[in-house]
């Protein structure tokens, strides 16, 4: 994996987890609070400004990725989750540009919020591109769900924390075991 990808994907992931399901944090609490996240991601202009509209998408948009990143994990398909990223590139106006060598990348040819999301998706598709997305998954603990990279060399990778989630899993698995 280039460092691009390493960047990219973990500028998903830390998206996603902007919420923290188990602990009840979010991070993505405000208007003023999502314009302070995305400029420190680089995502948007210090001074731009979103409203409630571009939080409840933007919280929608981090939800279907997550549902993305269970299926990379082996979940069932959302596909609910498709049609929310489908509906944000279509209004991202994501497009094929060429760069000074010829390179072609998705670009986002809408302002705001939909320029954010055209970025994010242009990632994902950069990723599937160079088979690095399907490493990206979420835990499928049924409380956390938080977004990690899975760095095995076999892909098999399955919980956030082997100590924590996997624990818990596999205690509940000796439970049911001994019933």
């Amino acid at each position: 994996m280039s460092d691009r990808t390493a960047d990219e994907l973990s500028l998903i992931e830390d998206f996603v987890n902007t919420r923290d399901l188990e602990e009840g944090v979010e991070r993505l609490g405000s208007p003023p609070a999502l314009a302070a996240w995305l400029a420190d991601q680089g995502l948007a202009a210090p001074d731009e400004t979103f409203d409630d509209a571009d939080l409840a998408r933007t919280r929608t948009v981090r939800e279907a990725l997550r549902a993305l990143l269970l299926t990379n994990n082996g979940g069932e398909p959302d596909p609910g989750a498709a049609a929310v990223l489908t509906a944000a590139a279509d209004a991202a106006h994501l497009t094929v540009a060429a760069d000074d060598r010829g390179r072609a990348a998705l670009e986002p040819r809408a302002a705001g919020i939909d320029r954010v999301f055209g970025r994010l998706l242009a990632v994902i598709a950069h990723a599937q591109a160079d088979g690095t997305w399907e490493r990206l998954k979420a835990c499928p603990w049924h409380t956390c769900h938080f977004a990690f990279y899975d760095h095995s060399r076999n892909r098999s990778r399955t919980w956030c924390s082997m100590a924590v989630c996997g624990n818990r899993a596999k205690a509940r698995a000796y439970r049911h075991r001994g019933a």
